[in-house]
């Protein structure tokens, strides 16, 4: 790489893109590296602002911005994600399916602490779309050292910083709508339309239904017969409160149900409770819900129902961290950077 006065750089090579910025026009290469300046390119240089530009020099020792971006694509992408070409120095990854997108954060942090290097992504656990970007990837400087290069590759290691789970298809999910009143049909269930609601974005039916009503022993048994007709995720309605006719929780402990967390972080969705539970070699996920999951557009169910369908397991240490930002759920700035729940 070379500098030289624009005015005397015709019929040199490009060495770099060269954007041009029109305010609510565009932001885009006027001219890609590689181009041989002509003589008619000059005034248009000058007037993006280039008295000096950089013509292409072979060096060894130096990486250009483009092939270091492919270096930093490489280590980022995974299985379910496609790369653009490189475009002013930059390269996107971008999903080729929905799901639940995943940043292994140490070693993404590690990569992102050595200077000169960008990596862009989602929110960690982010739910995202056939053809929504993940992650955007470039180096600082125009050219860059191979040696520092071989550095990123090291601290990044053999296995890719990003990954894609696709959700699962043809999913079982039972659910049990819990309460005497329900059940002897002293009011209407409007809790299970909110549910079919929400499986149904993600492709989902309620494949089997029970009522019970509020003794714990009946929605034991209404949970453990969901278990037998191998439900993959079990929904339980209602009696999730601290109120003494709601023993949901109980009946779901005595289930056989391993709690990870009854109590959650988030509001709305503070009575949350999430479980799992072994039955022939398959892992059930289990969820108690709370009744604000049938007035409140998002709440922590729209958080754990993608990466249940995803087939990726929560933890309680993860649940906790939840907390941080867990109040924002119902407003245009949430703890996700583009929010899911909003139209």
């Amino acid at each position: 790489m070379k500098e030289m006065r624009t005015v005397d750089a015709v019929g040199q090579v490009l060495c770099q893109d060269i954007t041009q910025i029109v305010r609510g026009v565009t932001k885009n290469a006027r001219f890609r590296k590689g181009h041989v300046i002509q003589e008619e390119d000059i005034p248009v240089l000058l007037s993006l602002g280039k008295d000096h530009i950089y013509i292409w020099e072979e060096n060894a020792q130096e990486m250009h911005e483009n092939e270091a971006a492919d270096v930093l694509r490489e280590l980022c992408q995974n299985d379910h994600m496609t790369a653009t070409e490189p475009k002013e120095g930059k390269i996107e990854l971008v999903a080729t399916c929905d799901g639940v997108f995943q940043v292994d954060e140490d070693r993404f942090d590690a990569v992102n602490e050595l200077e000169d290097i960008t990596i862009a992504t989602l929110a960690q656990n982010m739910p995202v779309k056939k053809g929504m970007k993940l992650a955007g990837m470039r180096v600082t400087p125009l050219f860059i050292a191979r040696e520092k290069m071989e550095e990123v590759r090291r601290t990044a290691g053999s296995e890719p910083l990003l990954r894609l789970l696709p959700y699962r298809k043809d999913l079982k999910v039972g659910v049990v709508t819990t309460g005497t009143e329900v059940f002897l049909g002293r009011i209407k269930d409007t809790f299970t339309p909110v549910i079919e609601a929400k499986l149904k974005k993600f492709g989902l039916r309620i494949a089997e239904h029970r009522l019970s009503d509020d003794v714990t022993e009946h929605t034991k048994a209404a949970i453990e017969e969901l278990l037998d007709l191998g439900m993959d995720i079990i929904l339980c309605t209602g009696g999730m409160s601290v109120d003494p006719d709601d023993r949901t929780p109980a009946a779901i402990r005595d289930a056989g149900v391993d709690i990870v967390t009854y109590g959650a972080p988030v509001l709305p969705g503070a009575m949350f409770l999430l479980g799992y539970c072994e039955r022939e070699g398959r892992e059930v996920t289990v969820m108690g819900l709370p009744g604000c999951v049938m007035f409140d557009k998002a709440t922590i169910f729209d958080m754990i129902l993608p990466r249940a369908i995803a087939g990726d397991r929560v933890t309680r240490k993860e649940i906790r961290h939840f907390g941080i930002g867990g109040l924002c759920m119902r407003c245009e700035v949430c703890r996700y950077p583009i929010c899911p729940f909003q139209k």
